[in-house]
């Protein structure tokens, strides 16, 4: 829909209803939404998915944003060590309104604890975006909504400044982090893994 249709929408007062998890699972099982289509939920509402380079057409995915999917993926086998696992670009369940596919998550347990649902809230120990066109959106929509949930740790990967933030210690209620910081290619990020573990991985790594 483009602008100017949202905007008569709220001028003539109509009634948007927004969908629960309940509902978006239901169109994609009946297949009104095709499974592994370019969309997730955020906030009851079916948002298309940006993994583009920024000024480039949005249903392409960039050659950064690629890559650093791949540089995520070399740390598996260390994660998986440590009572962990890491999911790459699957759905993460928030309810009641939001089921975002976050370019990584790292789950407490095995892929096998997942075979029969997403993790939620209580299983996510870190998620993680990568970002070129959608850094606004994900510093805000997705902050917003990640730091309500609860979770310990987001990390953007910021494609255009070269740099990685990080945010800790959510406020549940006010839609942000309590804790920020911004990352160089001189310095390293760390995880807190299931058994307490502190990974280590330098921000160069994980930064074309």
């Amino acid at each position: 829909m483009s602008a100017s249709g949202l905007r008569d929408l709220v001028d003539n007062r109509a009634m948007i209803v927004p969908l629960d998890l309940d509902q978006y699972h239901r169109m994609i099982a009946t297949g009104i939404l095709p499974e592994g289509a370019p969309i997730e939920l955020l906030d009851g509402y079916l948002v298309r998915k940006d993994r583009s380079k920024a000024g480039a057409d949005p249903m392409t995915v960039g050659h950064h944003h690629a890559w650093a999917i791949g540089q995520l993926g070399e740390f598996q086998s260390q994660i998986a060590k440590h009572g962990c696992n890491l999911r790459l670009q699957q759905p993460v369940a928030i309810p009641p309104d939001s089921e975002p596919e976050p370019d990584a998550a790292i789950v407490a347990g095995t892929n096998d604890r997942y075979r029969h649902g997403h993790p939620g809230p209580a299983d996510l120990i870190c998620i993680i975006e990568v970002a070129d066109s959608s850094l606004q959106h994900d510093r805000t929509t997705k902050l917003r909504i990640y730091a309500d949930a609860a979770l310990p740790q987001y990390i953007i990967i910021n494609l255009v400044d070269a740099t990685i933030e990080e945010y800790r210690q959510p406020l549940p209620g006010t839609g942000r982090y309590e804790l920020t910081r911004t990352l160089t290619k001189t310095q390293s990020i760390s995880f807190t893994l299931a058994d307490a573990t502190q990974l280590d991985i330098p921000v160069a790594r994980l930064l074309p």
